[in-house]
Formats: structure tokens, C-alpha cells, sequence
């Protein structure tokens, strides 16, 4: 059939819908589709985005956009065909995005405590990029619990096994990674002098091996630190938190005048972890003017099949890959592709 035919066609039929209401109807989906983007080196709302107090920062050039993805919850069964038809949006199944049995404030309520918590393990990332490590001390100690006697309250707790302690969740991983009653060697400082002690773990009612402390994780730094931007959720943002961080307390720039554009969750390892919506993402980045993109490993494949014309993409797995690759960019070679 000739286009114009399909035209017609394709008009007298939501004619002939529209007048029995049916795409005033609504139905069990949404609509995703490009986000606002913000740069994380500059303001919103009339304040800075990243904001430090007690130390000097640098400016850049050029900006590092997270980038986000709008959903539209109510949709009616017209929007529903525009988004189907629409190159820049995507329709998905309701309960893809609002879980059964669960409220829109509900998901909205844990979206905000994720973007809090990609928050803290931006900064944590960050400060340990910059050389401010994180430091696990014991906040209190289990009565009858095997550390009884042998920790105290203040001890920072360096390795196990002789295997470095780096943040709070290997500490845990490390007493975990052997069974119930092994005699683990573990590192630790107490008024700022090391020492060494041998404790066997426990298991009581079948949960994994611990050693009966409670800890906190602690990570000095002269100055303060704080991410101040709302009306965003979800925790994909934090690789962009985090080097927006590292560009404003390192004198280079890391963007070298560019726009770059990037998402992904980031962990208190620095560790980058894939996310959703990427196809939006990418048309939100090409929008925003982003010259480069910085994908999630993980995400890579989806990435290419939603590709921007004129938006090359770099495959990033950690931080420490993703500083690498903008320092490729402002020396003008090319990055790893996914």
C-alpha cells in the first residue's frame, strides 16, 4: 500500500477510535522517554550542584551532564500509539516500572533513598580517588561475641588475613569468604598504633560468620562535601557525582571544554554498575549538545543498538576507567568503544 493510502488508513481509524473514546481510555503502561540532563559541575536552582566548603575548587570548561529518563505513569492509549511510534520513547508494561503492590509514592519514596545512597558512595569513590581512605572502626562490640576482650570501641580495622581492608563491605566479605570457626588473623590500629589479633568467627541459627562487631565507616578529609540537587531518583547518577567531585578538588579539567555526557551507578570501590533506560538517555545526551557518552560496561550492548548519530560512546567499568577515558578524549585519541 502506498504511503499516502497508509496515511488515510491510519487516520480513519483513530477518527473512528476517538469518537467511542477509546484513546481516552486508559491502559496498564507507560511511557519512558529523554530526561532533563544537569551538570553536576555547575548550578541548578540557583546553587551549585556540588558544593565545597574549607577548600579551594578548580572550574572547568566544559560540563559532565548526568542524564536521566521522564516517565509518564497515566497513559492513555493515544499516547500510548505516539510512543510506539515515537524513535525517542519507549512503552513498557506498567508494573515494569511500579512493582505490584506497590504505590507510584511508594517506588518514588525508594527511588530518593537510592539517589541518597548513589550520593554517598559518589563522594566515598571520589575522596578515596583523591587519596582520602576510608577507615572501618568498630562502633561497638557483641557481649559474648568472639571480638569480646579483643576489639574495643575506636579500633580501626585494617585487614584480614593479611588482606587489606578497603571499606566497610570487605571487611564483611572477608570474614564470610571462610566457614564458621576459622581462626581469621586480623589487622587493626588502636591509638593510631597497628596490631594484630586472632579471632575465630561464629555462626549462630544458620546467618554467615561474623565476629560480633558493629562498624562505621569513616573517611577524614579537611573540608566538607555536599551534593545538593532534588527532584531526581534512582541511583544511576553516581558516576557523574563522582567525577564531578574529582574535577572540582583536581586543578586539570577533566572535560577539556566538552561536553560529556554519562551514567551508571558507582559503589564505595569505585566500581560502575549498569542501569536502565539507556536508549532515553542517549537521545537526552545528543539533546544536551554531549560530545562523548560514558556507558556502563554492562551496558554496552543495549547502548549500541540505541546509538546517537554524532555521539561516540566510551565503555567504563570503574571509575578509575572512566577518568582514563576522559584523559584519552582531552588528548584527542579514542577511548575503549562498546
Amino acid at each position: 500500500m502506498r504511503r499516502r493510502g497508509v496515511t488515510v488508513l491510519l487516520g480513519a481509524v483513530i477518527t473512528a477510535l476517538l469518537s467511542i473514546g477509546v484513546l481516552a481510555a486508559p491502559i496498564p503502561y507507560v511511557v519512558l522517554g529523554p530526561g532533563p540532563t544537569v551538570d553536576t559541575l555547575g548550578r541548578q536552582n540557583d546553587k551549585e550542584v556540588i558544593q565545597v566548603s574549607g577548600r579551594e575548587t578548580s572550574t572547568s570548561g566544559g560540563q559532565l551532564r548526568l542524564t536521566t529518563v521522564g516517565v509518564q505513569p497515566d497513559v492513555k492509549l493515544l499516547s500510548a500509539i505516539a510512543g510506539w511510534l515515537s524513535s525517542d520513547e519507549a512503552v513498557v508494561p506498567y508494573e515494569l516500572i511500579y512493582p505490584p503492590g506497590q504505590t507510584q509514592e511508594q517506588v518514588e519514596e525508594r527511588n530518593a533513598e537510592d539517589f541518597a545512597a548513589s550520593q554517598t558512595s559518589a563522594e566515598t569513590a571520589a575522596l578515596r580517588e583523591l587519596g582520602y581512605p576510608v577507615q572501618v572502626v568498630v562502633k561497638t562490640v557483641t557481649p559474648g561475641a568472639p571480638s569480646e576482650g579483643i576489639l574495643k570501641v575506636g579500633d580501626v580495622i585494617t585487614s584480614v588475613d593479611d588482606k587489606p581492608v578497603v571499606v566497610a563491605s570487605t571487611l564483611t566479605d572477608l570474614i564470610r569468604a571462610r566457614p564458621a570457626g576459622s581462626s581469621l588473623k586480623i589487622g587493626y590500629t588502636r591509638d593510631g598504633k597497628p596490631a594484630t589479633a586472632t579471632i575465630v568467627s561464629a555462626a549462630a541459627d544458620n546467618n554467615p560468620p561474623r565476629i560480633g562487631v558493629e562498624i562505621e565507616q569513616q573517611q577524614p578529609h579537611p573540608f566538607e562535601l555536599k551534593i545538593d540537587l532534588g527532584d531526581i531518583g534512582g541511583p544511576s547518577a553516581g558516576l557523574m557525582f563522582a567525577l564531578g567531585i574529582v574535577d572540582k578538588l583536581r586543578s586539570e579539567d577533566l572535560t577539556g571544554g566538552r561536553i560529556i555526557a554519562g551514567t551508571g551507578t558507582i559503589n564505595d570501590l569505585g566500581e560502575v554498575g549498569p542501569i536502565g533506560g539507556i536508549p532515553q538517555k542517549l537521545v537526552g545526551a545528543k539533546h544536551a549538545g554531549a560530545k562523548y557518552f560514558l556507558v556502563p560496561a554492562d551496558n554496552c550492548e543495549e547502548a549500541v543498538r540505541n546509538a546517537q548519530s554524532g555521539l561516540p560512546m566510551a565503555r567504563v567499568g570503574t571509575l578509575d576507567e572512566a577518568l582514563s577515558a576522559l584523559e584519552t578524549i582531552r588528548a584527542g585519541g579514542q577511548p575503549p568503544k562498546c
